[in-house]
Formats: C-alpha cells, structure tokens, sequence
C-alpha cells in the first residue's frame, strides 16, 4: 500500500495549477466559437453565479454531480426554487490556456476535474469553423475508498434566444452512438436582427453525449424535482463505481446557426456547412457531432501540443505575464468572428465590434487584431480584408480612401459609419496587405489588389502626412487634426507600399515611395518634436501620445525611422505610467491594452517592454470589471471604460510576431 505522504504528495503534484497557465481572469472562457456561441464564466467560482453570453445576458450552464447520496453543485448558480438540497462543491483552482478552461473540484470524496475544449487551431480551418465545444468530467476517488457517483448537466435553452422567454420548441434523437437534444426558438427569425446587444434567436443549439445504458436526455427544468421556469437540455448519466483510477464522461455542445450572415444581400452558410468535412453530401450538425466525438481524442492532443507551443514562444518572447496576456487573448480575438465563403469563393473572416457600436467587418478593428493571424494563418487575415477589397473593386464604394465597414452584424451590406477614417482605414489596408505579403513570403495578395492600394497610396501621399481635422481608430476620443500618430501610420503605410512595389517587381515605383517615406519621416521629426519626446500633435508641444504605429517600420525592417525616435518615445512612456498601464495620450488616464502591448514592442530591451507590458498583466489579474477582457480601461484603477470581448486583443500577439519576423 502506498503510504499516506506518498499519496498526498501525489495529490498535490495531480492537482497543482499547471505552471505557465493563466489563473485569474476578468471573465473565464466557457464556449467560444463565434459571437453568438460565446459562453462564459464572469466570477472566479464557476458555482457562485449563473454562466452568460458576452454581453451578460444569462445562458445557464448547471451542474451537479451526487456522491455517496449527498448532492455537489460545481456549475451554476443554486437554483432559485430552493426545491433541490445541495452542497457547493470546493473549487481547488481553475486554469486557462490558449483552448481550454480547466477547474478542478472536491464533490466531498470525489474529485472533478472539468474541461472545456474550444479547439480553435487556427491552421485547420475545418476544424476552426466547427461550432462544437467538448465539456469532459474526469471523476477520481481522492481518498482511496470507493464512492457511489452520477453527473448532471444541463444547458440552458436561453442559448437559442435572444431574450428569455422567447417560446423554443425540441426534438430528441438517437443517431450512431450519440444521444442528442436540440433547441430553437419556434420563430426562427434568420439574420433578422442586428447590432450590438443581441444574441442568435435563429438556429439550433445542440446537446450530445455517447449513448450508454442508463443514460437519459430530457427536456425541462435543469434537474429532477425543480420547477424553474427556464428549459434545461438536462443529461443525467447513469451512476458509476469511482475509484482512484479516473472515469471520465463526455458531452459536446454545437450550435447550428444555418446562416451566419449576410453579404451585400446574399445570405452566407457558415463555413463547415459550405466545406464539408463529414462525408454527407448535405452536412448536418449531426453528422458534424459524430465526427466530433470520432476525432475527440486526436482533437484534444493537437490542442495540448498547440497550447504548449504558443506559451513557451510567447514566453520566449516576452516573458511569463506576457504569454499569459496572449493565453487570454486567444479564444476572445477568434470568437469575435464569423468564418464564411463569399459568393465569388474568397474566404471572409467578418469581426463584430463587440460593444462598440456592433459593424461589421470594421477596418480599425481588423487592424489590431491582425498580428494573431499574421502568426498563425495569414489566410484569415485576408478573409478579413477581402471583403472591404470587394465592396472598392465592385464599385459600390467609390471615394478614393478605404471605407471603415461594411454594415451592422449579421448583415454586410455596406458601411454603416456615420463618417469616414480616410488616413486610418487606407493606411490600415496597405499596411496589413504588406503583412500578409511579408507573412505569406510572397506579394500574390498585393499584385491580386494593386490598383485599389495605388488608389489609397496615392490619397496618402496627399492628405496623409498632416492630417486634418478627421477621427482616427480612436474615435472615442474625438476629431483631432494634426494628429502625430496618424501620420506616422500614413509615412509607414506608404514606405510599406513602396516595399510591395519592390516585392512586385516595380524598382522605380519602390525607390519613389520609399524615398519619399523617409524624406517624410524626416520633416515628421522636427514638426513633432516636443524635446524629450513627441507630440500629440504637430501643433501643441506640451502634449504626447503613444506612437504605436511605429511598430510596422519595426516588423517590416523599412528603416524609415531611426532607432533614436524609438529610444526617445520608450524613455517617455516609462515615467508617465499609471498603476495598470501606460494612458493612450496626455488627455486623459485611460488606456488602450492592444496599444499599450504595440507601443511596448517599440522598446529594445526586454527589461523595457516587461515594465510597460506588466502593468497590463496587472490589470488582466486585477480589474473589478468582471466581463471578457475589454481592451479600454483607466490606468488608474484597472476598471473598465468600455467595449468587451473584442477581437482586437489578437493585438496582444504582436510581441511574439516581431520575435519571430526578426528574432530580436
């Protein structure tokens, strides 16, 4: 027999958080496959409240598992009928990596270990567009003896609505070893509601698990003997003999939303459905659930090598706090997406503006979000751009810079922004064309685009270099003429033009736009020139702001500016921080975290970004705004100013992109 030291040394060693595994969060990741399937876990205890949509709307995930007659709640809230006697299971830890959440609890002898699986592998787009989330329950008697134990689980039908109470209807099948409920709304209103505070009330939320005797799947209350008003897909397993060898019970969750948007009014299927991965002529999602379980365990091993690979070369880049920064990023920037085919066959990868006015394929979104993607699968960023390419090229946008959308999610049928970005949306679209160029190792994109970025080149070298009075990316802030950083962003954006000219096989026109570039770099230097550091405008020196659109002169090696303006801004930055990072300008204490992460990448020594990088581990860790991740807070106290769950901490990975661009 083992000895108890030994064995408690063994417990400790199973249930120690993992090193290099984020462990708090604004918010917990549950399910997240695009902005309508997003579930999460807003408090640290996943049994001290209800689980919830993005927004906040409550989408239920309950949770009970008996052991020995006495019942443990591990997921949920107590449910409000008081009808039901249970016991808050003991929350050991949670930890997070870049596709999984994991919790680990004490149900009295018992322990749980829980996991949620978004297996969002980027290089796989078959996988990457399956709507199906994997929830495991791994049981293991933590005493040594023997216990009497049965799970159950229940989902919320409030997944398949916009509002509760909209009237859902059911249906119960049992197809190929799964057993399976799913639920919509009896309305079934498609694509006909958009905007920001809204969640799908179209489609169909499914529930399966591997049919063993036993098992039961039932529509209703979330368990046996409650009368809540809400209806619960409730999978009760069949009680099991646990030991200190684990058992494990499976259940997967997909979301079949039939179209997923609208695209200058053709309704668009998501992508799964337009790619068939299954080997039906007519996918299903329960063909895709099948597929699912069949490819759950070689599924879950690409995900863990894939989780180890990103921490240890975020760490290798920036450290532990940042490669944590980027854990919490990664689900959060990809489910903020909808993967689609346009009708033309280009890939289209649509962002919403979560809680930030909710367009549609928005350029000054895309642009942040764009190093992740430039990483991992460069392709997806394209699909972000291809559609503000085709609404250019087919005439429908006819002014001479890039438009700043292209509607209200679901429905892209045109830019809905009350105004232009003209500097930021046409230097957005050069600079990451020159990314995917510089990714892809070659310039196909850019010769595919060349008239309309020679369009937007041309308006650059215009009006780009002293801007006026027009908003940038950071309109919350309001019109600012003479914007210093908006026209690094221009002078980048044409020496990067210039750079895709000479890629493109065009000498005289690279020599000309790389030359005029640097000739503007230079007279950009004495006109924001503010002593220590640089303006916020041309025309007021008591004033600063942070440069983070220096970073593509860094990624591309264009060499416009030198390292002394770097140098220069670094050293200012690092004595105006506040407790949770550094402001976005001199006007005011709130911050951007993307640019914050940009503006560190500037810095060339590693000691320099981790001091201006921590502070937002900081705020990550800190923050009594308990939402997803939202990317605008105030330096002062880490509370949150606005926007949640938006895709563009994919900025976040920007560090990581110039380390392994340029090894430095």
């Amino acid at each position: 027999m083992m000895s108890r030291y030994i064995k408690f040394l063994l417990f400790l060693f199973l249930s120690q958080r993992a090193i290099g595994q984020l462990q708090h969060m604004p918010a917990y990741p549950l399910i997240t496959h695009d902005t309508y399937f997003s579930v999460w876990s807003f408090t640290d205890e996943l049994n001290s409240s209800a689980t919830r949509h993005w927004t906040g709307q409550e989408q239920s995930l309950s949770g009970m598992l008996r052991v020995d007659g006495k019942l443990y709640r591990f997921m949920g809230k107590k449910d409000s009928t008081g009808q039901l006697t249970d016991i808050p299971a003991t929350q050991q830890w949670v930890n997070v990596n870049a596709t999984q959440t994991k919790y680990q609890f004490a149900c009295g002898d018992v322990d749980l270990t829980l996991t949620f699986t978004s297996p969002l592998l980027l290089n796989d787009l078959t996988l990457l567009s399956r709507p199906v989330t994997y929830v495991s329950f791994r049981l293991r008697s933590n005493d040594g003896a023997k216990h009497t134990a049965q799970l159950y689980v229940g989902v919320s039908g409030n997944l398949a609505t916009d509002k509760p109470g909209q009237e859902l209807e059911h249906h119960i099948r049992h197809d190929a070893g799964l057993t399976m409920i799913s639920t919509g709304t009896k309305a079934q209103p498609v694509l006909k509601k958009k905007g920001d505070d809204v969640r799908i009330d179209w489609g169909w939320l499914y529930v399966a698990t591997p049919t063993e005797p036993g098992l039961s799947q039932t529509w209703g209350p979330a368990l046996p003997d409650t009368s809540a008003e809400q209806k619960f897909i409730s999978t009760v397993f069949p009680a099991v003999t646990v030991s200190e060898d684990p058992i494990e019970k499976l259940i997967l969750i997909g979301y079949d939303e039939s179209y997923a948007v609208e695209f200058f009014h053709h309704k668009l299927l998501p992508w799964w459905r337009s790619h068939p991965a299954t080997g039906e002529k007519k996918p299903t999602m329960p063909g895709l659930l099948q597929k699912a379980l069949t490819d759950y365990d070689r599924v879950l091993s690409r995900c863990d090598t894939f989780n180890k690979v990103m921490y240890a070369n975020a760490a290798d880049a920036g450290g532990d706090h940042y490669a944590q920064l980027c854990v919490a990023a990664y689900r959060q920037s990809i489910a903020a997406h909808a993967l689609v085919e346009s009708p033309d066959g280009d890939l289209l990868f649509l962002s919403k503006e979560n809680f930030s006015g909710g367009f549609i394929n928005t350029v000054d979104v895309t642009y942040p979000s764009a190093p992740l993607y430039l990483l991992y699968n460069p392709a997806l960023l394209e699909g972000m751009l291809n559609g503000i390419f085709y609404y250019s090229e087919s005439g429908q946008w006819k002014k001479p810079f890039a438009a700043h959308d292209l509607g209200n999610y679901p429905l892209a049928n045109g830019q809905l922004y009350g105004e232009g970005m003209p500097v930021e949306e046409s230097g957005n679209m050069i600079l990451l064309t020159a990314g995917i160029t510089r990714a892809e190792g070659r310039p196909d994109y850019a010769r595919k685009h060349w008239n309309t970025l020679t369009t937007w080149a041309h308006y650059l070298e215009q009006s780009g270099f002293d801007p006026t009075n027009q908003l940038c990316t950071d309109d919350f802030a309001g019109h600012l003429a003479r914007n210093a950083n908006l026209s690094v962003k221009a002078i980048v954006a044409l020496g990067a033009y210039g750079w895709m000219a000479g890629q493109l096989g065009q000498p005289d026109t690279a020599a000309k736009y790389l030359a005029l570039a640097k000739s503007m770099a230079a007279q950009w230097m004495v006109l924001a020139d503010a002593g220590d550091h640089y303006a916020l405008t041309f025309d007021k020196k008591d004033s600063w702001s942070q440069k983070y659109n220096l970073v593509w002169d860094k990624l591309l090696n264009l060499g416009l500016f030198p390292s002394t303006v770097y140098e220069k801004e670094t050293a200012w930055y690092l004595k105006h921080q506040g407790p949770f990072g550094l402001p976005l300008d001199s006007r005011a204490t709130y911050t951007k975290s993307d640019w914050v992460l940009w503006t560190a990448t500037l810095a060339a020594k590693p000691d320099d970004f981790t001091a201006l990088t921590d502070p937002i581990y900081k705020y990550l860790t800190e923050t009594p705004t308990r939402v997803p991740l939202s990317d605008w807070h105030q330096t002062t106290d880490g509370s949150k100013v606005g926007f949640q769950a938006r895709s563009v901490v994919g900025g976040y990975f920007i560090r990581l992109l110039d380390y392994q661009w340029n090894k430095r």
